[in-house]
């Protein structure tokens, strides 16, 4: 017995990768450049804080959250965005094992049997993170991808869909800086979408996980739109994370904030399916919020390492440095190919961008097409000097 919906489900696409390598030896000392998993040194006072909050681990994490961690996520929020005191109260926060789960969850809560007299679509770009699709297949809702390739700027275009698709729609997610092409939404965008999602009563659900990874100007935020719209949270949630702005993946420590009434419905639901997170490492995700210091730092050793990039790859490849984010999204023109060539050629592991994207079939031609097959992603997680070798590998080799 099983439920059929898992069978909705393609492999994860690591597990494709894996397949897709199997049997293929490296061609030299090998460099991962495939999963974007941070690894720059974890912030000091990680430890120091851990050190004295020993006593929490004696106690269950309420799925609500410390004061503490919620209060240091709302002053972090009002110095990033600009928002003014109180608009994001304690109520509207919700913290997370990562991200990963809330996003996966969130479909359980805003996602009704029907909407507009049909099944429920969920809007999300294409390609996406994967776990999106996943919530959505197993609530029962009906996905619809919407290209993010080069004529749209490496973001879905919501604003263009018809009135009838919108009408449907219960949820809407949108990621930026966008993974895996590093595109942005600017304040204007975010507007546009909030708007959209009053006027149609769906959710937005803005993945903001890799806000603080940038050069230049600080990518705009959905909280922001809210805040230029009078202030309301409304049909909004806007899910971060430490993983990327503080190089703690192994922390699982993100939140969810928001329209205070879903996230009141929305703990709700944890109070059954997840488990808290444990109050020390609530204490120390309280006090990475409240440091601006190893962002910047951290913020830095991204920027060099882009920088690199761009020296190392020119235009080749329709290579463009990436607004947000540490990915690069290279057209290589199989994607699958080059993966291939690259594991056995140079040992270097990236990702094919037809991992991170769902086929298209013409209704007319029956023809198949996938966005992401002409890429690969390239994740910047490593040190400067690995990170340099594999971009020379790759160069020599593509």
């Amino acid at each position: 017995m099983h439920n059929p919906r898992l069978d909705l489900l393609t492999d994860y696409p690591f597990q494709r990768l894996a397949a897709l390598l199997e049997g293929l030896e490296p061609g030299a000392a090998p460099l991962m450049m495939s999963i974007g998993e941070p690894q720059h040194p974890v912030p000091a006072l990680v430890g120091e804080v851990l050190a004295t909050s020993g006593a929490g681990w004696g106690k269950y994490p309420p799925i609500a959250g410390a004061p503490e961690l919620k209060g240091a996520i709302a002053g972090w929020a009002e110095r990033r965005y600009g928002l003014p005191s109180g608009m994001l109260p304690l109520e509207a926060i919700l913290p997370a094992s990562g991200t990963r789960e809330a996003l996966y969850m969130i479909a359980q809560t805003v996602v009704p049997e029907r909407k507009a007299g049909a099944t429920p679509l969920v809007l999300m770009p294409n390609p996406f993170y994967q776990v999106y699709l996943g919530g959505v297949l197993m609530q029962g809702a009906e996905p619809l991808l919407v290209d993010a390739g080069p004529d749209t700027g490496f973001l879905p275009d919501i604003e263009a869909l018809p009135p009838e698709t919108l009408a449907r729609a219960a949820m809407v997610i949108v990621c930026s800086p966008a993974n895996p092409q590093g595109a942005v939404l600017s304040l204007e965008r975010w507007t546009a979408l909030v708007r959209l999602a009053r006027q149609y009563d769906f959710v937005l659900v803005a993945d903001e996980c890799y806000s603080e990874i940038y050069a230049g100007t600080p990518p705009a935020g959905v909280l922001e739109a809210c805040h230029a719209l009078g202030g309301s949270l409304d049909n909004v949630l806007v899910f971060n994370s430490l993983s990327k702005r503080s190089s703690v993946p192994g922390m699982r420590s993100g939140f969810v904030a928001g329209d205070p009434a879903i996230i009141q419905r929305f703990q709700r639901l944890r109070a059954y399916a997840a488990a808290g997170m444990p109050l020390p490492l609530q204490m120390v995700s309280a006090a990475l919020w409240s440091d601006e210091a190893h962002a910047v730092a951290n913020r830095r050793l991204y920027q060099e390492k882009i920088s690199d990039a761009s020296a190392i790859f020119g235009d080749r490849f329709g290579y463009h440095p990436p607004a947000g984010g540490f990915f690069l999204w290279l057209n290589v023109g199989d994607g699958e190919a080059a993966t291939r060539r690259l594991w056995a050629e140079a040992g270097v592991k990236v990702l094919p961008g037809r991992y991170l994207a769902r086929d298209r079939v013409d209704p007319v031609s029956g023809a198949v097409s996938n966005v992401g097959a002409p890429y690969i992603r390239v994740a910047l997680v490593q040190n400067r000097e690995t990170t340099q070798q594999a971009l020379q590998r790759m160069v020599s080799v593509l």
